[in-house]
C-alpha cells in the first residue's frame, strides 16, 4: 500500500527526469510565473495601456522553457 502512494508523488517526476522535489521546485515556480502573467492580463484588461506584451511574452518564454527542458 505505502509502495503504491510513494509511486504516486514519483511517477510522473521521474517520467520527465526529476526527483520529488525537483519537479515541485519547477512545477511551483512554473505555478507563480503564470499567476503573475494572469495578473498583467488583469491589470492590461482594465488599463488596455499596461502591460501590452507583459502576459503573452512570459507564456511564450514558459513555453519555450517547458519544451526544451529535458533536452
Amino acid at each position: 500500500m505505502s509502495n503504491q502512494i510513494a509511486r504516486l508523488f514519483t511517477e510522473h517526476p521521474q517520467s520527465v527526469d526529476e526527483t520529488y522535489f525537483e519537479h515541485l521546485r519547477f512545477a511551483g515556480a512554473f505555478s507563480g510565473k503564470l499567476l503573475l502573467a494572469s495578473l498583467a492580463a488583469l491589470v492590461h484588461a482594465v488599463l488596455p495601456f499596461t502591460f501590452e506584451k507583459t502576459a503573452s511574452r512570459m507564456i511564450n518564454d514558459m513555453h519555450h522553457r517547458m519544451h526544451n527542458r529535458s533536452k
